[in-house]
């Protein structure tokens, strides 16, 4: 392994950049135009409308079970909130030389689990909520899904056990869920997650298993768990195609919300979208439905920690799942818990190979640079590890690589029509404590 890294190292010199922990960005040489890379993709647009129409059917259940959610029908949907303050910030304090107009996706304030996750993660549970109730006579698709909240359905949902392995977020949007369906829940916890979350999925009564050692390890065990059950179903956010599609519904609806703003995207009004990445089933999901959604009018960018970048790892040199942050000499431990991850999903890395733009890696001293920032420029609180977000817009027409995209792309002419989205994937159910704590949080490099 050794000689083969030293190779490597060798053909793909940027992963000696990554090595040493230092910001970079990255321009995916393998982007294809959008419709060459429907020849060979095994997901499609009907998959999305599945996933959609699903979530409908659920909705009555959902609003039934989380009054929250009636203000949008028991659609578990967030505000899309311009944000002109934050961007005049970051262009005065960071010199980004941004135009265009930046938005925020305020999926940090999704109902239910306050994160992204909740739309992979809780639609996954539905999913198999669904097939177990169809294969046991319990209902079918005309049916009113309350009838799921019923006692007799309660108890069938009792018998079985739903399990995962995250960091934080997808334990919580999926223990919730569970929860309030009537499932046994069990939330495999890496050494990374915050103890408020820990807490909080006990109090839902969810049986939380922690371990000392990170991510991977957390769901392989997690995994082996389930298998050993009959009536145990995992969640597995490495390899998950429905928690895939979950996040891709995101962006059938952000079509809707961008109209509303009367925010225009085409070729001469391109949209730029920046995601916080961790295993890469949230940030993939919402890249696959935007461009199924706008083709090559939009463009996405990743963004990870300078310990734990692991799908720029697995995308520069090729070998997805097959390497590990650690393999590079990284330590994989970051202050965005929910990127702790050391090992990428094969399977979303593979989807992205022709769709995704591009990555930036940030130092975990800016995530609470830009908390900050965001605090007090618009009033939004969010956590850490989303903030990640804004190394794009910040980047993307400051940096050397960001203008090289620009200008590759044909688009130096229309920056100033641009529409710039970072995309906040957590931060609502942070308790206050917490909030001041990390407010008053300064790191060295």
């Amino acid at each position: 392994m050794k000689m083969d890294m030293e190779n490597l190292l060798q053909e793909y010199p940027l992963l000696k950049r990554i090595k040493k922990a230092e910001e970079i960005v990255w321009l995916n040489p393998e982007k294809t135009s959008f419709e060459e890379s429907k020849k060979n993709s095994e997901l499609t647009m009907v998959d999305i409308e599945d996933a959609e129409a699903r979530l409908l059917r659920f909705a009555p259940f959902i609003m039934k079970c989380f009054p929250e959610t009636k203000d949008r029908g028991g659609l578990i949907e967030s505000e899309l909130q311009e944000i002109p303050l934050m961007e005049n910030c970051i262009n005065c304090k960071y010199d980004s030389k941004l135009s265009g107009k930046l938005l925020l996706k305020k999926d940090s304030h999704l109902a239910i689990a306050g994160s992204v996750k909740a739309r992979g993660g809780i639609y996954e549970v539905l999913k198999h909520t669904e097939d177990l109730a169809f294969k046991n006579g319990l209902l079918c698709e005309t049916d009113d899904y309350t009838k799921l909240a019923n006692e007799e359905c309660r108890r069938f949902f009792e018998e079985h056990t739903i399990q995962v392995g995250s960091t934080g977020n997808l334990g919580m949007s999926i223990g919730i869920m569970s929860a309030a369906i009537g499932y046994k829940v069990i939330v495999h916890m890496s050494a990374d997650a915050k103890q408020w979350k820990k807490d909080l999925l006990r109090s839902h009564g969810v049986t939380v298993v922690e371990y000392e050692s990170d991510y991977s390890e957390a769901v392989k065990n997690g995994r082996k768990l389930s298998d050993e059950n009959p009536k145990s179903y995992f969640v597995d956010d490495e390899n998950s195609r429905n928690l895939f599609l979950g996040y891709a519904v995101a962006a059938k609806r952000l079509v809707g919300q961008l109209r509303d703003q009367n925010v225009t995207v085409d070729k001469d009004h391109p949209l730029f979208v920046y995601i916080p990445c961790g295993v890469g089933g949230a940030p993939g999901g919402v890249t696959f439905g935007l461009k199924e959604m706008f083709g090559d009018d939009v463009h996405c960018f990743f963004v990870e920690p300078v310990q734990a970048p692991c799908m720029a790892v697995g995308m520069i040199s090729g070998l997805q799942s097959e390497i590990s942050v650690q393999d590079l000499g990284l330590n994989g431990l970051t202050h965005a818990d929910g990127l702790a991850v050391g090992r990428a999903s094969g399977f979303v890395g593979n989807v992205m190979r022709p769709l995704l733009s591009g990555e930036f890696t940030i130092k975990d001293r800016k995530l609470y640079d830009y908390m900050r920032d965001l605090w007090e420029t618009e009033d939004v609180f969010l956590e850490p590890s989303a903030c990640a977000a804004f190394q794009g817009p910040i980047l993307i027409q400051s940096s050397e690589e960001g203008n090289d995209y620009i200008e590759k792309e044909h688009l130096t002419d229309k920056m100033k029509q641009a529409t710039h989205i970072a995309w906040a994937t957590g931060g609502s159910l942070v308790p206050e404590t917490i909030r001041e704590e990390y407010k008053r949080t300064y790191l060295e490099d």
